[in-house]
């Protein structure tokens, strides 16, 4: 393959103010490589409706928290968001957390970290979007909504909304070390 020079927008700061900009990034490259699977993070569901509407002729997955994430027994996407992207046409995917699930729950009760805990960090390296976009991709490849033989875009971002967008190959949490990052077409600097 001839090389190729796709630009990486870098964002000042991270953050839902990002989101916009970011679906337009990822809607561009999803079209200039014929990618037909979307992956998004969305936490009470506003993300997920906006992504939704920014990809009519994708197939678009919304991967949410875990219910329980933040207290026992509570899902955090709220129904009237649920409800939207279903009329859109996403999956919705909720799932246990691919790099935070038994780890995270031995460090709370022993204090120690795990192996998806320290591969969590360090993806955090790149930004806490970095990190959430290859997870969801994981867990949706877990979950036999996206193939892992064929290109996704995922997005994330940092506490609410988007800011970063890459292009993978997924795979499941089993085979992590598949998983390759092609493209980072989007992420905050700091």
């Amino acid at each position: 393959m001839p090389e190729q020079v796709v630009p990486t927008v870098y964002f000042e700061r991270p953050g839902p103010e990002n989101t916009d900009r970011v679906l337009e990034i990822a809607r561009r490259r999803a079209e200039e490589l014929g990618i037909g699977t979307i992956l998004v993070a969305t936490t009470r569901g506003e993300t997920g409706v906006r992504a939704t509407r920014a990809f009519p002729d994708r197939r678009v997955i919304a991967v949410t928290h875990v219910t329980g994430f933040q207290e026992p027994n509570t899902q955090e996407l709220e129904p009237v968001h649920r409800a939207e992207m279903e009329r859109l046409g996403a999956r919705i995917l909720t799932a246990t957390h691919a790099l935070g699930g038994a780890g995270r729950a031995i460090r709370k009760k022993l204090g120690t970290y795990q192996v998806d805990e320290v591969i969590a960090y360090t993806l955090r390296l790149f930004g806490e979007g970095m990190k959430v976009a290859i997870e969801i991709a994981l867990m949706a490849a877990d979950a036999g909504l996206v193939r892992t033989d064929e290109e996704a875009i995922s997005i994330a971002g940092t506490g609410q909304g988007a800011d970063t967008a890459i292009v993978l190959r997924p795979a499941n949490t089993h085979r992590l070390l598949d998983l390759r990052v092609l493209e980072i077409l989007c992420k905050p600097r700091l």
